[in-house]
This record gives structure tokens, sequence and C-alpha cells, in this order.
């Protein structure tokens, strides 16, 4: 005798909601910031009148389009204008930009000078997390947290200006992926607490730097980083424990419903 099928059970909305959240990096959400073009491109406490906003970024443009690829940038060429960058940000304080671009101007600094390093045992990212670099280590993940903090809006629900979204998506991506690189450099060299660059990161554990690390990825996804977006999934510590919960159920309802529909004998 054959036994009827059985029907496969279906989700309720609210369940294929939460599995749209867990599985899918899209539904995040982004759409819950208001992007206005016609907002002044930075929040009032960045108190710069508009003749200077045009003059500072005249400047800053100048100063990071020795920086670009095309120009083949030597160590002394970025030293050069992080230096630059010191001056501008000591004349104009609250301007974001500078900052994220004062910390990919480190960034590239680090890469220049691990790459004319024999020691090709080490890459240009694991050099950030060594004893050797944690003052710049640690000045680049300031220069984040202070463009971040200048340009986020007082409140979650304020509309936001075009530049304000893209300078906080970038930069929380940035620290997002510094954190996340710092809690693999612990776990898989295994380093003693004291060996991992940034001075603020010093007696953090791996999941604690992760968890850091996803938190940032979140609002760089919520600002409109698409790959942040994915990361944001990806290491998000409650959604990987509830993903794993949740394809271990379906599995197990997998292997029932096949179970009741095989033939009896």
């Amino acid at each position: 005798m054959t036994s009827v099928a059985t029907p496969r059970p279906s989700l309720t909305s609210n369940d294929a909601a939460v599995l749209q959240a867990l599985f899918d990096a899209e539904s995040s959400p982004s759409s819950g910031v208001t992007v206005d073009s016609s907002l002044p491109p930075w929040p009032a406490a960045v108190n710069l009148s508009q003749e200077d906003l045009l003059l500072v970024k005249s400047r800053e443009i100048e100063i990071i389009r020795e920086l670009q690829p095309s120009m083949n940038p030597t160590s002394e060429d970025v030293e050069s204008a992080i230096n630059k960058l010191d001056d501008l940000l000591a004349q104009y304080p609250t301007y974001p930009p500078a900052y994220t671009n004062r910390a990919q101007a480190l960034r590239m600094l680090v890469d220049l000078q691990s790459n004319d390093n024999t020691n090709t045992e080490t890459s240009s990212d694991d050099a950030l997390f060594t004893p050797q670099a944690a003052e710049v280590s640690t000045r680049i993940l300031a220069d984040l947290g202070q463009a971040i903090t200048l340009a986020t809006p007082a409140s979650p629900a304020d509309p936001i200006s075009s530049g304000q979204a893209r300078l906080l998506a970038d930069a929380h991506t940035h620290r997002g992926y510094l954190l996340l690189k710092a809690a693999r450099v612990k776990k898989t060299q295994a380093l003693q607490e004291e060996a991992v660059g940034p001075d603020r990161l010093r007696g953090l554990g791996a999941d604690q730097l992760e968890e850091m690390a996803s938190r940032d990825f979140f609002l760089g996804g919520r600002y409109g980083n698409k790959v942040a977006q994915q990361l944001a999934v990806q290491t998000n510590p409650y959604a990987k424990m509830c993903g794993a919960i949740v394809k271990e159920a379906m599995r197990k309802e997998i292997e029932e419903f096949e179970g009741q529909t095989q033939p009896s004998t």
C-alpha cells in the first residue's frame, strides 16, 4: 500500500520575513535612511561657511590627487600628503572627508612600507596589526571614528545629504573591514593581546572584534554600501546562529516529509 503524500508545510508571512532577513543581504534596512539632495552637504555641527567648504574641498582634492594610482606615489609622496592633511585638519578640524582621506593615506603608507619590506610572509593588511604599526593603526581608527562622529545625524530618523550617506557608508565599511581583519588575525595567528596594533583593540577577543565589525557593516549597509550589507549578514553572530538553527530545522523537516512519503511494504 502506498501512503498519501503529506503536503509540504508552508511558511507564515512572518516566518518568510525572518528567513528573508537572515539569508538575504539586500533586506538590510538601507531604505530606513532618507537622503535629501537639497540639504547642505554636512550637519550644522561642522560649522563651515559655504566659502570655507569650497576652499577646503579644493585643497583636499589637490592633496589627494597626488595619491592617484596613475601617479605611482612613493612612501615619501604619501607621507607628504598626510602632513598636508594634518595641516588642513588643524585649520578645519570639523571637516569629515579629510579624516577619511587621511585614514586611507595612512593605509597606503603601511601598504607601501610593507611592499618594501623583504619579509614577504606578512601581508600589508596583516602589517597593520603588528606592534610596530600600533601608532598608525590607532590613528586610522581614530580618524574613521571622528569622521563618523561628525557626519552622523543627531537622530537616525533625520534626513541626510548624499555626501553624508556616502561618507558614512564608506567610513563604517572601512572600519568594519579593519575590525574583521583584526579578529581574523587573532584567530589565525593566535597572537597575544598586546600584538594587535591599535590601542583601542588591545584586550578584546576575536569574537568581540567580529561583533564590532558586524555592527559597522550593518551601518555601512544601512547608508548604502552593498558589500557591507552582505558582510553584515555573514558576520552577525545572531544571524549565523539563527541561520544554523533554521537550516537544521529545515533538514529535519525534509527528512520527516520524505519518510512519510516513502512507500510502505
